[in-house]
């Protein structure tokens, strides 16, 4: 007589073993995201979104702008991160006391931020809430989301309402000439990564004498 087992499909006890790795990393990383501390900040609680041209920088790459940025805002500094939400998740990580920090983004998920997020969309470049004064940041990090010159120019037009003077934009290569242009910064030595690999060489600029050359 026929083993009913038979008609079941057996998973290879390999596949088996994977998924469930699968399921347990899963299982983890909601648990980060749900637990409290810290870790809400940590780069993958929230996770990038192709859709909206987001690219998280290595974990590296993260921490060096974010330490860049604390320096060059100084003292009870107040920096703001336009477009580059993985730089402010590491300056939550190192928890500063004495500097403040505001996330300009599209991607409404970072709400959970509560008032340290500001709903932005590049295409309104001053389109921001009352309460963000003109020149009242130290420091302004900017990723703009799209390699064009639309892009660059209107977030520009963001960041010199923000920033006091500092400037640190990090986008492609190719747009060395208009960042110039537009906002008078000068690439650095220092090259950026991804935590994915991107097509296009990326690099920083700045308008300042950073800790990046």
């Amino acid at each position: 007589e026929m083993d009913d087992d038979d008609d079941i499909p057996q998973l290879s006890s390999h596949t088996l073993a994977a998924l469930q790795e699968f399921y347990l990393e899963q299982q983890q990383r909601e648990g980060m995201k749900t637990s409290q501390g810290f870790n809400q900040y940590s780069i993958g609680s929230i996770e990038e979104d192709w859709q909206l041209s987001q690219f998280w920088y290595s974990d590296e790459t993260a921490s060096c702008l974010a330490k860049e940025a604390v320096v060059a805002a100084g003292e009870g500094g107040r920096i703001a991160c336009v477009s580059a939400p993985s730089v402010y998740q590491k300056l939550k990580e190192l928890d500063g006391k004495d500097f403040s920090v505001r996330i300009l983004e599209y991607d409404k998920r970072f709400s959970v931020y509560g008032e340290e997020f500001i709903f932005y969309d590049y295409n309104q470049p001053l389109n921001l809430p009352e309460n963000l004064l003109p020149h009242s940041f130290d420091i302004v990090i900017a990723d703009p989301p799209y390699l064009s010159e639309e892009c660059l120019q209107k977030t520009a037009e963001t960041i010199k309402y923000l920033t006091k003077g500092k400037i640190l934009l990090c986008t492609g290569a190719v747009m060395e000439e208009q960042a110039a242009k537009h906002l008078g910064v000068k690439i650095c030595k220092f090259i950026p990564k991804h935590s994915r690999n991107l097509a296009n060489e990326f690099r920083c600029y700045v308008n300042y004498a950073s800790g990046l050359d």
